[in-house]
């Protein structure tokens, strides 16, 4: 995989209630991806870019919303996350990924 794959896996940290409460309890960190990302891509871009070791890697599809604005009815753009489990007494600094 070339490094300029590697840079556009990873698009921005996720930032929620769950997301923190999984990166305290149990090691994870959430990650907005590509939406044609695979777990072998996105363990691979997280242990280069931080170099850390990924134990596992877990990723979502989130559909998008449907919304309505001056009586016109659209769609949010669906998107991928990815739940990234590094091993124990290692952190990632997710101030360094940018969107």
């Amino acid at each position: 995989m070339n490094q300029q794959r590697l840079y556009n896996i990873l698009r921005a940290p996720h930032i929620s209630e769950k997301s923190t409460r999984a990166s305290g309890e149990g090691n994870q960190y959430v990650f907005r991806v590509a939406t044609d990302a695979s777990k072998p891509e996105v363990k691979a871009a997280v242990e280069k870019l931080f170099e850390v070791t990924v134990e596992s890697v877990n990723i979502v599809n989130m559909k998008g919303k449907s919304r309505t604005f001056r009586f016109r009815s659209g769609k949010r753009p669906d998107w991928k996350k990815a739940y990234v489990r590094v091993a124990a007494g290692q952190t990632i600094d997710t101030d360094m990924v940018g969107e």
